[in-house]
Parts: C-alpha cells; sequence; structure tokens
C-alpha cells in the first residue's frame, strides 16, 4: 500500500468533509471544494479522520489511494489556511497592480497585459514588483501564477521578465568576439 495513503487526514474543527457517492466535499471558512471520487479508492471517515485505501491489489488502485489522500488534505488546508503564490518582476520599468479582481501588468510590452482573475482567487500587490495569489484551491492558484508568469518568463541573459519569488535564474555568459 501506498506510503502517503497509510496516514489519515485529520479534519479539524470548523471544517465538515462529505464523502458522497460521486464526490468528497470539503467545506470551511475559505470556501467549498469539490472533488470527484474514484472508484479504485475507499474512502471511510471516523472520528474526525479519513482514511484511503485500494479498491482492489491493482497498482493503479494502490497509487491512486495516495494520490486521493494528498488531494482531500490539500483541500482541508485549502479551506482553514489557504495557499498563495508570490511572484516577483524583475526589470526597468516593470511593475503590476491589483484592482478589484484584476491585474494591470507593465512588463515591456508595447501595451499593458490586463488579467481577470476567476472567483476565488484573489490577487494583491504589496509593492508595484510583487505579486500576491491568494485561493482555497491549490490547483488554481498555481495555474493562475503560472500563467501570470507566462506573460513575460525571465529571460536567461539579464534574469528580467516575471519569477516566482523562490525561483533561481541561471545567468547565462554573454557571446565573446
Amino acid at each position: 500500500m501506498s506510503r502517503i495513503a497509510k496516514m489519515p487526514v485529520t479534519i479539524p474543527a470548523g471544517v465538515d468533509v462529505t464523502v458522497g457517492k460521486n464526490d468528497v466535499s470539503v467545506k470551511g471558512s475559505g470556501g467549498l471544494l469539490s472533488l470527484t471520487h474514484n472508484v479504485l479508492v475507499k474512502i471511510v471517515s471516523d472520528a474526525g479522520k479519513l482514511s484511503f485505501s485500494a479498491a482492489n491489489d491493482s497498482r493503479e488502485a494502490d497509487a491512486m489511494a495516495g494520490t486521493m489522500r494528498q488531494l482531500v488534505n490539500n483541500m482541508v488546508i485549502g479551506v482553514t489556511k489557504g495557499f498563495e503564490k508570490k511572484l516577483t518582476l524583475i526589470g526597468v520599468g516593470y511593475k503590476a497592480q491589483a484592482t478589484g479582481n484584476k491585474l494591470n501588468l507593465t512588463v515591456g510590452y508595447s501595451h499593458p497585459v490586463n488579467m481577470d482573475m476567476p472567483e476565488g482567487i484573489s490577487v494583491a500587490t504589496p509593492t508595484p514588483t510583487e505579486v500576491l495569489i491568494k485561493g482555497a484551491d491549490r490547483q488554481r492558484v498555481g495555474q493562475i501564477a503560472a500563467e501570470i508568469r507566462a506573460v513575460r518568463p525571465p529571460e536567461p541573459y539579464k534574469g528580467k521578465g516575471i519569477r516566482y519569488s523562490d525561483e533561481k535564474v541561471a545567468i547565462k555568459e554573454t557571446k565573446k568576439k
């Protein structure tokens, strides 16, 4: 059995987990998240803990048990604490401005780039060169951060562009005559 699936998911106070026939729903102060239940995984709820096990002895069921456990654990963390990604803009004149659910990026193009944030995702700019993305769904927060980064990815010669705050960009040496 998967080592990840062996660990039960503890449900904190204030979080309501509903295991239905086709889906798993997690409701908390951060919102409501749901996930389609996989038939290869058995979910058992007892005394504030969720246990996951493979429905049969196949390799796919074993792997899916660990995957489902981690996805549900991320949902529980998301509705209690939430997830966040921080992006940094490096470059002369590069700046970002968040107003409501819109993000306006000025990153060296002849026009500003405007992006609308989906429901459940909030964006903030503590400084003009930092973008902070927050939300309850870990996958959506990461996807939005990747889409913002793709507007102007860091280039390898000067390091200019949009990067994650903890990302290290290897700077290449320029061509010599």
